[in-house]
């Protein structure tokens, strides 16, 4: 979780220890002297901190890229540092837009009553005699998966009509009546259809004076997702880009592999994709902006707010030719990062000992499985 502490929180942590005047919010892009410095050593502070690790927790990104049919290669985001190649895997796209409801019920269009948002939950679409569409592309000819959530929070005994046509309101493909009869719970619904078009509508409505509450709505290939194999580029060279560089159709397909380029910018799949209706996610670590205005906060938990507290106080007394001080504000900020190594590195992994003990002629052989903690 990102902190809450700002730029001028931590400059004037550094100002009083050396008791200096502090900044206010107004006068920040106006320091002058020493409060300038400070300003400095505080980013410098935060450099040191996270260029001493490259996977700190708080540096972490779910990375998401949507594929595009004959594209091979894709630029990793202008934040990127690190990627995780263990972590790459293929999932059919998302299809609708604003599938959650996290905070309003945007894209999706009315077509009768008056539908509302809700905050329950995690935000929720909420029908009273009232009906919503949405247009989408998808796949034409191939088998999609729709799933969705139905909520009864009035225990009316109502239900929602599903529809998916070629037409707003259309059935054409799909008429669906979905009743929740688990008040708690509610429904999850989920059906396989095939469109017959590249756009369709899907369609969303209650017929009833009564409150139905759709907590979210998907819709995407119906396939599994899968984990992407990583090769390095020397490999794919080898053994994979022969094959993606055929002339025909075979090098187009659901790809299996993936690949770091050379200049550590892009990465690649093998093969090359040959739907826009894959989406690559993937875990990575981003590199930081240097603080600037007084508001500013940082990536970092507030509780170790004072190790850059910390290093940019042995900058100041290195400035000041200080050496002691200096040393002991140093003592104290390589302290800090040993807790933050300590606190958010460090795993605990757990191995199964499956070893069996075959010392056992006048008796029964034991399992001496343990569990043991490393």
């Amino acid at each position: 979780m990102a902190g809450t502490t700002t730029y001028l929180t931590l400059v004037n942590d550094v100002l009083r220890e050396l008791n200096e005047v502090e900044l206010t919010s107004a006068s920040f892009s106006a320091s002058r002297g020493v409060q300038t410095a400070v300003k400095g050593f505080v980013n410098k502070a935060v450099n040191d901190i996270y260029n001493s690790e490259v996977e700190w927790p708080w540096l972490y990104v779910d990375g998401s890229q949507e594929t595009f049919a004959g594209q091979q290669e894709y630029n990793f985001p202008s934040a990127f540092r690190k990627a995780n190649f263990s972590s790459f895997r293929l999932v059919p796209t998302q299809r609708i837009t604003n599938p959650t409801f996290d905070s309003d019920i945007s894209n999706w269009t009315t077509v009768s009553g008056s539908p509302s948002y809700v905050a329950d939950g995690n935000g929720r679409l909420r029908l009273n005699a009232s009906e919503v569409t949405q247009s989408i592309s998808v796949v034409k000819n191939q088998t999609h998966k729709i799933s969705l959530r139905v909520l009864d929070s009035t225990e009316s005994e109502s239900s929602v009509t599903l529809k998916i046509g070629t037409t707003s309101g259309g059935t054409e493909i799909l008429s669906q009546t979905i009743s929740v009869t688990d008040f708690g719970n509610g429904k999850i619904f989920s059906k396989d259809f095939t469109p017959t078009s590249s756009t369709i509508f899907i369609g969303l409505a209650n017929g009833n004076a009564t409150d139905m509450d759709v907590d979210y709505i998907k819709v995407s290939l119906g396939e599994t997702p899968q984990y992407l194999k990583y090769v390095s580029y020397d490999a794919f060279l080898q053994g994979l880009l022969a094959s993606d560089t055929v002339v025909d159709d075979s090098q187009y397909g659901k790809p299996v592999y993936v690949y770091r380029t050379p200049d550590t910018l892009k990465f690649g799949l093998s093969r090359i994709p040959d739907t826009d209706a894959y989406t690559v996610k993937y875990d990575y670590y981003k590199t930081h902006t240097d603080l600037s205005a007084s508001t500013d906060t940082l990536d970092l938990p507030d509780r170790f707010a004072d190790t850059v507290v910390n290093r940019a106080k042995y900058y100041l007394y290195k400035l000041r030719n200080d050496v002691p001080m200096a040393n002991i504000a140093n003592a104290e900020y390589e302290e800090g990062v040993k807790r933050m190594r300590v606190e958010t590195l460090n795993k605990q992994d757990y191995v199964k000992d499956t070893r069996v003990n075959l010392n056992a002629s006048n008796r029964k052989t034991s399992d001496t499985s343990v569990l043991t903690v490393v």
